[in-house]
C-alpha cells in the first residue's frame, strides 16, 4: 500500500497498469467518496468530496468536460507518468480517460455537464466507462434481497408481474431541480433500485417520492426490505422518502447502501394514486 502512496513509483498510468492497481486497492478498506447530484436548467453538476490521505483512481471519462476545483489540493499523475499538484480554486476543461492521484488536502470537485437528463444511471452510462472490475462488483451487488421481496409480495397477495404492470402504467415525474444524494442503479429485485451516493442522516428527507399524486423515481424504484432504512411520509399533499437511520454513501467509487422501505407499511400508509 505504501508504494501506491508514492505515486512516482507507479509509472505511466496505462489502462492495464491502472486496472492492476485498482484490483490491489480493492483489497483494502475503501474511503468515503460522497457524490452529490445537482440538476438545473440544462446542467448536471456531479460533486465529489474526498478526504486528505485518499489514493484515487477515477472512472474513465468518455468526453471533454468542465471541471471546477472548489477546495483542496491533490497530486495528479499525467499520462506520461509525471506528477502535477493541483490546488483550488481553479477551473479547467478535463480530457477523456482515467485519472490517478493522491489527496493532499480535503477536496471538493465539481464535474459540469450540459444536459437536461436527470436520470443518474443514464448520466453515469453516458459520461463514464466502468472498468471490468467495477462491472463484476456491480453484478454481485445486484443479486441482493430477492427472497425478501418475494416474501413481501406473497404477504401482500400480489405477483411480481402485477407490481411491474402497475408501475409501468402509472406516470412518473423527473426529480425537481435541486441536489440529491441518491441515484437509480441496477438491482436484482425489480431491475432497478434507489442507492445512496453520499451519507444520509437519520430523519433527513431523501427526495420527494410523489408530487401532487404523481410519482418520482424515488416513488417508482424504492424497493422492499424486511429491515428498511427509510419510510414514505405524507406532507402537504406530497409524499417524501425519509431516512429511518443513517445511510452510508459511496465508498471507493461504488454506490452506497440501497434505500428501502417496508412495502407492507407503505401500502398501509400511502397511495400515490389518491
Amino acid at each position: 500500500m505504501e508504494s501506491l502512496l508514492r505515486m512516482e513509483e507507479v509509472g505511466p498510468p496505462t489502462e492495464d497498469r491502472i486496472e492492476e492497481i485498482e484490483e490491489q486497492m480493492l483489497e483494502f478498506p475503501q474511503a468515503d467518496c460522497p457524490v452529490i447530484h445537482t440538476f438545473g436548467p440544462g446542467v448536471y453538476i456531479r460533486e465529489l468530496r474526498m478526504k486528505k490521505g485518499t489514493v484515487i483512481i477515477g472512472r474513465e471519462q468518455r468526453f471533454q468536460h468542465m471541471n471546477i476545483f472548489l477546495r483542496g489540493k491533490v497530486k495528479m499523475m499525467a499520462p506520461d507518468g509525471s506528477m502535477k499538484t493541483l490546488e483550488a480554486p481553479m477551473m479547467f476543461v478535463g480530457e477523456p480517460g482515467r485519472k490517478m492521484g493522491y489527496v493532499l488536502e480535503d477536496v471538493v470537485w465539481l464535474n459540469i455537464y450540459g444536459t437536461d437528463d436527470r436520470d443518474v444511471e443514464l448520466l453515469e452510462k453516458t459520461y463514464f466507462v466502468d472498468s471490468p472490475i467495477r462491472r463484476k462488483r456491480n453484478e454481485t451487488r445486484a443479486k441482493m434481497r430477492a427472497l425478501e421481496y418475494a416474501s413481501a409480495l406473497k404477504d401482500l397477495g400480489v405477483t411480481p408481474q402485477q407490481v411491474e404492470d402497475e408501475s409501468r402504467n402509472l406516470p412518473m415525474l423527473d426529480f425537481p431541480f435541486g441536489s440529491y444524494k441518491i441515484g437509480v442503479f441496477p438491482q436484482a429485485i425489480a431491475g432497478r433500485g434507489i442507492f445512496a451516493t453520499a451519507e444520509i442522516e437519520e430523519g433527513e428527507i431523501i427526495a420527494p417520492a410523489a408530487i401532487a399524486g404523481i410519482r418520482t423515481p424515488a416513488g417508482r424504484f424504492t424497493n422492499h426490505s424486511d429491515n428498511p432504512n427509510a419510510k414514505m411520509v405524507k406532507a402537504e399533499g406530497n409524499v417524501y422518502l425519509v431516512a429511518l437511520k443513517r445511510i452510508e454513501g459511496s465508498k471507493g467509487g461504488d454506490v452506497g447502501e440501497e434505500i428501502t422501505t417496508d412495502y407492507r407499511e407503505t401500502r398501509k400508509e400511502i397511495s400515490c394514486q389518491e
